[in-house]
């Protein structure tokens, strides 16, 4: 029987068999994982669903939490997972690796969870904030900055003209 090389995943593909590699479930994403990071995967998703209504997806390498829209997803990674938690304010705090500008109203912060003991507060304090601002339909984008003073004078300018005797 004739075989083939999928081009996306590299998998070898009977030529008769389906074959649909851009098909992803949380099982195929979270197979993998150590024990800790399973019971870390489990818990994290335990407490998002406790939250309300939403949808939990898997999209490409990533796991997906939204309600409206995406308020958090979980990459997970052979010694972590990445919890990527979008929020209306930056955090400044150690368990936050990065902080990016993620829209006009939204940074996303990224969480790294190595054990299931890591997801409890403020990591799930942060996560019910994003959960509620993704079902608010009445965010708006902060008030743009003020307009800035007055330019600084280049060097030229600055010097004094000369003295007249």
């Amino acid at each position: 029987m004739a075989r083939r090389q999928c081009y996306h995943c590299k998998e070898w593909i009977d030529d008769r068999e389906p074959h649909d590699c851009w098909t992803t479930t949380e099982g195929a994403l979270t197979r993998d994982l150590t024990d800790d990071l399973r019971d870390a995967w489990e818990r994290l998703r335990d407490t998002a669903s406790e939250f309300g209504e939403q949808r939990i997806y898997a999209s490409h390498k990533s796991i997906m939490f939204s309600r409206k829209s995406c308020y958090f997803f979980v990459r997970p990674k052979k010694s972590f997972l990445e919890v990527c938690v979008f929020l209306a304010r930056a955090l400044k705090h150690p368990r936050v690796r990065r902080v990016d500008s993620s829209s006009k109203t939204k940074f996303v912060h990224f969480i790294p969870v190595r054990h299931r003991d890591e997801v409890e507060a403020p990591l799930t304090e942060w996560l019910l904030e994003a959960y509620e601002r993704a079902g608010d339909t009445t965010a708006k984008p902060p008030p743009p900055r003020s307009a800035p003073g007055p330019a600084r004078a280049t060097r030229a300018a600055r010097k004094k003209p000369p003295r007249k005797r």
